[in-house]
């Protein structure tokens, strides 16, 4: 990953994207593979599939992560906000059960095609389910839980509460709950409500993707939005592609009330530093005794 302080000709082109040119990027992202906000994102449309694997695909180092928790607890696995598999497939292409829940059902269906690629004995372990996490039912118990990709971000704040209830109650005995999200100080945000970063996608062909995100937070109504800036070059072809997420932004305090009103406790919290604002966490949840 790359970060800059200064705009390049690479930003530059990528901000012609947009009639609104981001601000050049600010300070310097600290935290590794960890940056701040990224979560699955759908692709906008059939030509920009590419999309989800270049924002998500060099910031896969949770995945062995989560693949241990799976050895821990066993299978079933429930994948929530999935998108194309990230999580999904690997979890069942190592032997886990696996139900894969999103919005996306063009996601889902890459999902699918992904795991049949891979043979029979991966296929017959995913299960797909197309639903809002906001509208989750759930109708068996489940090992293990993922909210990965800072997805948690994604429930509103009205709901969320009722999600980690719902999770709580189909996890079976011994069973974990995993998620992460961003930390930010918010009297650090109050003073800078917006920041821009960029970095090269690695590639081991004669592809190069670059990204420019810009950052927006809005504290009185608790939200967080962010623009990619993306480029594809295959030769002498380039394709630019602008994608927009909004997110809710989560008060560590509320979130842990809102884990123990579910049932929950924290037995494990693994902080990465991204920057001087924001940290990204990792909780590892189980029922309470």
């Amino acid at each position: 990953m790359r970060t800059s302080t200064a705009p390049t000709a690479s930003c530059t082109a990528l901000c012609d994207l947009s009639d609104d040119l981001p601000p050049r990027p600010t300070g310097e992202l600290t935290g590794g593979l960890w940056l701040p906000g990224l979560e699955s994102v759908a692709p906008q449309n059939e030509q920009d599939v590419w999309l989800h694997d270049a924002l998500l695909g060099p910031h896969s180092a949770d995945i062995v992560g989560y693949l241990t928790l799976a050895r821990r607890t066993g299978g079933p696995v429930l994948d929530l906000g999935s998108g194309s598999g990230r999580l999904t497939v690997p979890f069942a292409r190592h032997g886990f059960a696996v139900a894969a829940v999103d919005r996306d059902g063009p996601s889902l269906k890459r999902l699918r095609h992904w795991a049949d690629r891979l043979g029979r004995s991966t296929s017959a372990l995913v299960t797909t389910v197309r639903s809002d996490l906001a509208q989750l039912r759930l109708r068996q118990d489940y090992q293990l839980v993922v909210l990965a990709g800072a997805m948690i971000t994604a429930v509103p704040p009205n709901t969320r509460r009722r999600l980690l209830r719902h999770v709580a109650a189909h996890l079976g005995s011994g069973g974990l709950l995993a998620l992460d999200y961003p930390e930010h100080s918010m009297s650090a945000l109050a003073e800078q409500p917006g920041r821009t970063w960029m970095f090269d996608v690695p590639r081991c062909d004669d592809v190069t993707e670059r990204v420019v995100a810009q950052q927006t937070f809005d504290l009185a109504e608790g939200t967080e939005e962010i623009t990619y800036y993306c480029e594809r070059a295959v030769g002498h072809r380039t394709h630019r592609s602008k994608l927009t997420t909004h997110k809710w932004l989560v008060e560590t305090d509320r979130l842990a009330q809102e884990i123990r009103d579910a049932g929950l406790q924290v037995d494990q919290r693994t902080p990465h530093r991204i920057d001087g604002v924001t940290e990204h966490v990792l909780l590892i949840c189980r029922a309470a005794p």
